[in-house]
């Protein structure tokens, strides 16, 4: 698959030092420790230190024949595969950025994306040509590279231009102060916002789960979750890379080989949705799979149920629950492995390089047991919003300090629980109601699998909760027994409604729900 030119000297114009302190080199770096270790796995093919070094300074020179330079874009759409990591490399060679884009956007989303931080190249799948062909058009053009699949006549194929490059080393300068590359939010107010993580940034923010989860060379690390998200890619990925391990690569996520791999390859580290890790719970492999090996997995990106916890705490893997925004690279807090069991449900303290607080409206600290917005301070929070200095602006406190939009808690040790979005906040009859809060409850009822609060509009009290809901294959629930049950749990200001009942409830690409898909489509109570 990798098409490898064995025998290829690297080198620079001075062994001893690179001008390139930036992301780029990670790979050289890391070879000169360990260069026949296995750095990546895909569709079971490995990957040495020394053979990612050979493709990533080819990838480079590519790239620069096609006119990209330093401060020039590079996108890059596709499901997981190595052209992440090794275009993340090249890319940081020549001083250039990447920008990786959700693979599950349409047409005029990808297309909005490019014309935005003004891509020179678009590097795709094959399977996602019909979009990338019509979004580069829109974009006003640029050069299209297909990767995993065969190129277009308009198009040049990703691993023929890798073969036929140098693989000479580029040693350009470039510092901890220049953009490594934009990722675009979600987007669910509005376009999406490109944000600009800088060489120091993804270095500090790749630094924080080292040092707070005590990384090893030998970690051998599962990718299933979306490479273009920067928990995938900064939380799992670059750290493993950095510390010398291995990066095993799934296309996507799918429980049964999941749980395969992690007994196959004795994997050590990873990250997962909550969403991912119930699949896998649920799966009829999970009691009979060895899952030994794991000694760290992150789960994040979403509220964690309880049961979601103590299902993996039975099975002797511990959940560390993370937080963190792509505008902060994305750690800003972590729950380690020893404090799991004694603070379960907490999202943890702030991260080493990282500074939280949890302000009231007026930007005062709360008390421990108060609630307020939790705010991020640290060099891996983000430069900027790409283009957007009002956006940018609106984003900070005039202290510095990047606001979450996020609901916290702390307590008298300083450890923060996650309430909820600010945005997701429903306030009833002058009372504030935390979904996440409601959801955790129903999700402990039996038969649900999925759930999600959200607020409607009431003519009474100004907005009251609604709850989607999706069922266990043959499991039925009346509104009266939902009723009934959270009645015994639950103050009766915080009580839904109303109640759907779904196949499927929307999500994005992370597991998060789409709590303004579910405002918009249930506008007024069912």
């Amino acid at each position: 698959m990798w098409n490898m030119v064995i025998g290829t000297t690297v080198t620079t114009d001075e062994e001893h030092h690179m001008r390139n302190e930036g992301v780029g080199t990670w790979p050289f770096r890391a070879s000169r420790q360990s260069p026949d270790a296995t750095a990546i796995v895909f569709r079971d093919e490995e990957l040495t230190y020394q053979q990612l070094v050979e493709r990533t300074a080819r990838l480079a020179h590519a790239l620069a024949q096609l006119g990209v330079g330093r401060g020039d874009r590079v996108a890059l759409l596709s499901a997981n595969h190595p052209a992440y990591l090794e275009g993340l490399f090249a890319a940081g060679l020549l001083g250039a950025v990447l920008v990786p884009l959700n693979a599950r956007l349409t047409t005029p989303e990808v297309a909005y994306a490019l014309g935005d931080c003004g891509a020179r190249v678009l590097i795709h799948s094959a399977a996602l040509s019909d979009i990338a062909i019509t979004a580069t058009a829109e974009a006003g053009g640029g050069q299209r590279v297909v990767v995993d699949g065969e190129p277009d006549d308009d198009a040049l194929g990703y691993e023929a231009i890798i073969a036929a490059a140098s693989a000479e080393i580029i040693d350009c300068e470039v510092t901890h102060d220049d953009p490594c590359f934009i990722m675009y939010t979600s987007g669910t107010t509005g376009n999406p916002k490109g944000v600009v993580l800088t060489h120091g940034g993804v270095t500090f923010a790749v630094m924080n789960p080292i040092i707070d989860l005590d990384l090893c060379s030998d970690e051998v690390a599962l990718v299933a979750a979306p490479l273009f998200h920067t928990a995938a890619l900064n939380y799992i990925s670059l750290p493993t890379l950095l510390k010398g391990g291995t990066v095993v690569i799934e296309e996507g996520f799918e429980p049964g080989r999941a749980l395969r791999i992690i007994a196959e390859r004795g994997v050590t580290y990873s990250f997962g949705v909550p969403t991912m890790l119930d699949a896998m719970s649920s799966h009829p492999d999970f009691a009979g799979t060895d899952l030994s090996s794991i000694r760290r997995w992150i789960v994040a990106a979403a509220p964690v149920p309880p049961r979601t916890l103590h299902t993996y705490v039975a099975r002797g893997v511990n959940l560390c629950q993370g937080y963190g925004l792509t505008e902060t690279g994305p750690g800003a807090l972590v729950l380690t492995p020893k404090n799991v069991e004694r603070k379960i449900g907490s999202a943890g303290v702030p991260q080493f390089f990282t500074d939280v607080r949890v302000v009231d409206a007026d930007g005062v600290e709360t008390k421990p047991g108060e609630r307020g917005e939790i705010q991020i301070q640290g060099r891996n929070v983000m430069r900027e919003y790409w283009g957007r200095p009002d956006a940018t602006d609106a984003a900070f406190t005039a202290d510095g300090w990047f606001r979450s939009g996020d609901v916290g808690v702390r307590d008298d040790e300083g450890y923060i629980t996650i309430v909820d979005r600010l945005k997701d906040m429903i306030i009833s009859g002058g009372e504030n109601i935390y979904p996440a809060e409601i959801e955790a409850v129903i999700l402990g009822m039996p038969g649900v699998v999925g759930c999600g609060v959200f607020g409607v509009m009431h003519e009474k009290w100004g907005e009251v909760g609604c709850a989607a809901i999706t069922l266990e294959r043959g499991a039925e629930l009346t509104f009266a027994e939902l009723e009934a049950y959270l009645g015994e749990r639950l103050a009766k200001y915080k009580i839904p409604k109303s109640m759907v009942l779904l196949d499927d409830i929307p999500r994005n690409a992370t597991g998060k729900i789409r709590k303004d898909r579910l405002r918009e489509i249930y506008a007024t109570p069912a």
